[in-house]
């Protein structure tokens, strides 16, 4: 029986280890995503908002793609900001489907800087569409834009994003964001919600400590 749970264990060893890289991966860009952006001499706007920020959610790689029919997809980090500082990230993923007459390629790079309560409460839950929440106010602005969001620091969450390639900017209507619990269980080593982690600041991975370390960097100045 031993022997049987041993290899069990050992069939098991890489599948978590692959878990653990792809969540880690998704980590190491969503901090190389927030020093680049909001290291930005232009982004003076979004590091105000960020240090009056509830949460942010990175998302280091949206990708779309068209020609008719397109689809836009990635992955997304979740982090709160308490007292004790930015929590560890919750794991989430971004989608969404179109028909149109479209064609090209984008890369694009988005930080949700989450003002309000409201904001932060309306993410967290395990499906959100961008757009469909009439009370949930959401504006979107380009890196490199300076001054030009005052409007934005009346909404609950602000998108400050880039974007790479032939589509003219990055659209996130109707896009669905959806929390991620198997890869957070596989990353922290226990089930665990989006909620524990971010508003109860359970969970601990050294893996994260950049990421929470450069939001602070651009947070406390």
């Amino acid at each position: 029986m031993i022997r049987f749970i041993l290899v069990a264990l050992l069939a098991l060893a890489p599948l978590v280890a692959h878990a653990q890289t792809e969540q880690q991966t998704l980590v190491d860009r969503a901090t190389l995503s927030v020093q680049e952006m909001l290291g930005d001499p232009d982004a003076n706007d979004a590091r105000s908002m960020l240090r009056k920020a509830k949460g942010a959610m990175v998302c280091p790689r949206v990708f779309k793609a068209g020609f008719i029919v397109g689809g836009q997809g990635g992955g997304c980090v979740l982090v709160g900001r308490g007292n004790a500082g930015w929590t560890y990230p919750a794991f989430y993923g971004m989608g969404s489907g179109s028909i149109g007459l479209q064609i090209g390629v984008q890369d694009s790079e988005v930080i949700f800087i989450i003002l309000t309560d409201k904001g932060l409460h309306a993410l967290l839950d395990s499906q959100f569409k961008i757009g469909a929440d009439a009370g949930v106010a959401l504006a979107t602005i380009g890196a490199g834009i300076q001054g030009s969001t005052t409007a934005a620091f009346r909404a609950d969450i602000v998108a400050y994003s880039r974007s790479r390639g032939l589509f003219a900017g990055v659209s996130l209507d109707g896009s669905m964001i959806g929390a991620r619990s198997e890869w957070n269980q596989a990353y922290y080593g226990r089930m665990m919600a989006a909620q524990q982690i971010v508003l109860q600041g359970e969970g601990s991975n050294p893996g994260a400590e950049p990421l929470r370390e450069m939001l602070a960097r651009f947070s406390n100045g």
